[in-house]
């Protein structure tokens, strides 16, 4: 990918300024060094150890040694702060921290300006003559009544599905059913689960297909870069849309878009008091499920690299930009054609500070992208969370990607399109600093 020489000169400074940053922070710790400077990063180490496996007891017991794991996450931090006001280095730290927070944020800049995001390409939507929404009025809360996505729907020529939420409904067969009428767009206002069954429809006839943001998350919609806020923008695409070429998840025979997951999320979400109440069902569930009676271990074969004993394994449409074993961040592509795979096995307050400390590079965590994942447990079948919604299939269960299988429409002006944040890369921030870049023929650097 090429930049602009002034972009590339821009990219270069934020570097310098990163790096300079850096030098800074560890100058400021030495020059303290006889007044605090080593207890700074002593303490400070052994407090994120201490609060990593304090987190580990409270997530993985019950009764007091919950309590006990609680107390040594809140302790840990607090105790480090006051470490540092009672000798007297809290300015030191301070000013440290301002630093490296400084150096975090110019480095990711110059890391953006360097190697901007590819655009996805688009062309120009054709209008359709004949396009069918389903909406279901409960999800998201209600946002299919309270932003008059009907109405405006009907005022944009579409015709409307509305679900009934009192009836069980194969939204499958309605989109069939809508394909066998005549309809040359579909679309969903639904959760993300709805949104993949429909997605499927579209992809297996070739037709266009419409997201709009009416469910709780919309974590498709935000890769999208659809705006979350206001779900009527999104119709903005039947008028004024153009088209993308995206990839379309297959985990055996069911078409996902955001993520596959299996273990301990998905046997969560197995349970029917999960939805009224998800952080208390997760916390009473969590022992079992990491170190009791009640675990499950997976093996997984992404591509040619094993996978073994996996307390939790997800799946995803496009690797995340972050490595989330709950897919939190965002997905820079939806057309790279590959899975993100994360695997976690993590089974005690050691490794579990080993995971804080080092991040990806731990042995607890498993971070790589794949094109086909084979997962196996010790059991027939093998709970599953597709896109949210709980699913138990037959093992060995494959996923898979239709690379650019689906063809989303989306409206021109897309307020959440950002360019994501790339990931930290010291030994490229020092290149892009001192190394001049390579000309090419037309006066451009060449990254």
């Amino acid at each position: 990918m090429r930049t602009s020489e002034t972009e590339r000169r821009a990219a270069r400074l934020l570097a310098r300024c990163a790096v300079l940053m850096a030098v800074a922070t560890v100058v400021v710790l030495v020059l303290a060094l006889g007044e605090g400077g080593a207890l700074i990063l002593v303490a400070g180490f052994v407090g994120l150890v201490l609060c990593a496996a304090g987190a580990w007891w409270f997530v993985a017991h019950h009764g007091a040694m919950r309590l006990l794991g609680a107390l040594v996450a809140l302790a840990a931090p607090v105790g480090v702060v006051l470490i540092d006001v009672k000798r007297g280095s809290w300015v030191t730290a301070l000013v440290a921290c301002a630093l490296w927070v400084a150096a975090l944020a110019l480095a990711r800049a110059a890391l953006r300006g360097a190697l901007p995001t590819a655009r996805p390409r688009t062309i120009t939507a054709a209008r359709p003559r004949r396009a069918v929404i389903i909406m279901n009025p409960k999800s998201g809360g209600g946002k299919v009544g309270r932003f008059g996505l009907v109405e405006r729907a009907a005022k944009l020529g579409a015709t409307v599905i509305l679900l009934d939420p009192s009836v069980e409904t194969d939204v499958t067969e309605l989109a069939r059913r809508a394909v066998a009428e005549g309809a040359d767009l579909l679309g969903v206002a639904g959760g993300d689960g709805t949104q993949a069954l429909v997605a499927a429809v579209a992809a297996e006839h070739g037709l266009p297909f419409l997201v709009v943001s009416a469910g709780t998350r919309n974590h498709f919609a935000m890769d999208l870069g659809l705006d979350r806020a206001d779900p009527s923008r999104c119709l903005d695409a039947l008028t004024d849309g153009e088209e993308l070429r995206i990839d379309l998840g297959d985990v055996s025979g069911r078409p996902f878009v955001n993520t596959v997951s299996f273990g301990v999320y998905a046997d969560v979400v197995q349970r029917p008091e999960y939805r009224d109440d998800k952080a208390g069902t997760a916390l009473n569930l969590m022992p079992d499920l990491l170190i009791g009676e009640g675990v499950r271990r997976l093996d997984a074969l992404a591509d040619d690299t094993e996978l073994a004993d996996q307390q939790a394994l997800l799946v995803s449409n496009n690797p995340y930009n972050s490595p989330d074993p709950f897919g939190g961040g965002r997905r820079p592509r939806l057309d790279s054609g590959e899975l993100g795979v994360v695997g976690i096995r993590v089974e005690g307050a050691a490794q579990a500070a080993a995971l804080a400390v080092r991040g990806s590079a731990s042995p607890g965590l498993n971070v790589l992208t794949a094109r086909r994942v084979v997962v196996s447990a010790a059991t027939d079948e093998i709970p599953v969370a597709v896109d949210g919604e709980a699913l138990t299939m037959p093992a060995p269960v494959t996923c898979s990607l239709r690379p650019g299988g689906l063809r989303v429409v989306v409206p021109r002006d897309r307020p959440g399109v950002v360019a994501p944040a790339p990931r930290l890369d010291w030994r490229l921030i020092v290149t892009l600093a001192f190394t001049r870049p390579e000309r090419t023929s037309r006066g451009e650097d060449r990254v």
